[in-house]
C-alpha cells in the first residue's frame, strides 16, 4: 500500500524537525555550560572531543543507562506521562513557527513547518505553551513529595501570572500588524520595519514572561533547590530527569524564536527593503530559503543567549517579588501598553481617511 504523499512530506517534516530540536536543546546546554564558565571565569566542558562539542552527547548517553527510580508512592502513569506532555508541547510548538520563506516549486510552496501558514498561527502558539504547565504540574503531584507538589503549585501560579502579561503584549503586536498569522507578521515587518520599533514596551514584556513561563532565572521558583531540594523533578532520574530538562531548554528556543517573528522580522534580513531584490535572488528560490534560515536563527539564538545572560547576571527573586512583578507591575503596564497601541492605531486610521 503506497503512502499518500502529503502524508510522506508531513513525516519527513515531523522527522526533521524532532531531531532538529533534541540536537538544538542538548547544544544549548553544553552552549549554557560554556557560558557560564565565561561569565564566571572558570573552566567549562573540554573534555569530550575536542572543545568539549561532545559532552552533550555523553551525559545523554548517561541518562540513558541511569535507573528509573520510582518512588513507592507515587502515581506511576502520571510520573511517567508528565516528561512525556512536557517534551510533547515543546516539540509540538516548532510545527508552526516559519523558519524561512517557502521553496515554491511548481506553484506549490514547501516549508520546514507543518502549519507555517495558519491563520489563527499566534493563538495555536499560545494555547500549546499554556498546556506545558501540565507537565510540570503532574511531575509534583505524581511523586507525592512535599516538595515537588510545592514546584508544581509555584509553577501553576507563575504560568497564570505571566500568562496573562504575556497574552497582552502579543496583543499589541496583532494590532499594529492586523494579523494573527505569523508568516503575514512577517511579510508586513519586511514592508513597514520591525515590531520592536513599534512595540519595545511590548517586547521588554515578553521577554520578561517568556523568562517566567520556561522557569528560567531569576524566575526558577519551582525548582528552587535551597528551599525545594530541586522542586517539581526532586523524583526524577534517567531519561525522563533529562525529557524535562530538556523541554525546559526547547520551550526556551520556541519562546526565542516567536520573539524574533513577532518583533526581530524573523527571516527577514533588511527592514523596509526586499531581501531577494537586494541581493539579486528570485524569491521563493532554495539561496533565499538557507538565507531566510540562517537570519532566523541568528536572531533566535541571540535571544536564548540573552535567556542564558540574564540566568547567570540575576540572583532568584522571593516568591512575593515573583508574584507582586507579575501582577503589580508587568500587568498593569501591558494593559496601558494595549489602550495606547490602540488609540494609535484608531486616530491614525480616523485621519488617514
Amino acid at each position: 500500500m503506497a503512502i499518500p504523499t502529503n502524508l510522506l512530506i508531513a513525516l519527513i517534516q515531523a522527522g526533521i524537525l524532532v531531531n532538529l530540536m533534541l540536537v538544538a536543546a542538548a547544544y544549548m546546554v553544553l552552549a549554557e555550560r560554556k557560558i557560564a564558565a565565561w561569565i564566571q571565569n572558570r573552566v567549562g566542558p573540554n573534555r569530550v572531543g575536542p572543545w568539549g562539542l561532545f559532552q552533550s552527547f555523553a551525559d545523554v548517553f548517561k541518562l540513558y543507562l541511569k535507573e528509573d527510580v520510582v518512588p513507592a508512592a507515587a502515581d506511576y502513569r502520571f510520573h511517567a506521562l508528565a516528561p512525556v506532555i512536557s517534551i510533547g508541547v515543546a516539540i509540538t510548538v516548532y510545527a508552526i513557527i516559519p523558519f524561512s520563506p517557502a521553496y515554491v516549486h511548481d506553484g506549490v510552496a514547501y516549508s520546514l513547518a507543518m502549519a507555517p501558514n495558519m491563520d489563527i498561527g499566534i493563538l495555536a502558539v499560545l494555547a500549546m505553551t499554556s498546556v506545558g504547565v501540565y507537565g510540570v504540574a503532574l511531575a509534583g503531584w505524581s511523586s507525592n513529595n512535599k516538595y515537588s507538589l510545592l514546584g508544581g503549585l509555584r509553577s501553576a501560579a507563575q504560568m497564570i501570572s505571566y500568562e496573562l502579561s504575556m497574552g497582552l503584549a502579543i496583543i499589541g503586536v496583532v494590532l499594529v500588524s492586523g494579523t494573527l498569522n505569523i508568516v503575514e507578521m512577517i511579510d508586513k515587518q519586511a514592508a513597514y520595519g520591525w515590531n520592536v520599533l513599534y512595540q519595545p514596551i511590548g517586547f521588554i514584556l515578553f521577554l520578561i514572561t517568556a523568562l517566567a513561563e520556561t522557569n528560567r532565572a531569576p524566575f526558577d521558583l519551582p525548582e528552587a533547590e535551597p528551599e525545594l531540594v530541586g522542586g517539581y523533578h526532586t523524583e526524577y532520574s534517567g531519561m525522563k530527569f533529562g525529557l524535562l530538562y530538556l523541554a525546559e531548554y526547547a520551550n526556551m528556543l520556541a519562546s526565542s524564536a516567536i520573539m524574533a517573528a513577532m518583533y526581530l522580522g524573523g527571516w527577514d534580513a533588511i527592514p523596509f527593503l526586499d531581501d531577494a531584490t537586494v541581493l539579486g535572488l528570485e524569491a521563493g528560490s532554495i539561496p533565499m530559503v538557507l538565507i531566510g534560515h540562517v537570519v532566523f536563527l541568528s536572531k533566535a539564538f541571540l535571544l536564548v543567549f540573552v535567556f542564558i545572560w540574564v540566568r547567570w547576571s540575576l540572583p532568584r527573586f522571593r516568591y512575593d517579588q515573583l508574584m507582586n512583578l507579575g501582577w503589580k507591575i508587568l500587568l498593569p503596564i501591558s494593559l496601558v501598553n494595549v489602550v495606547v497601541t490602540g488609540l494609535v492605531i484608531f486616530f491614525q486610521q480616523y485621519f488617514s481617511k
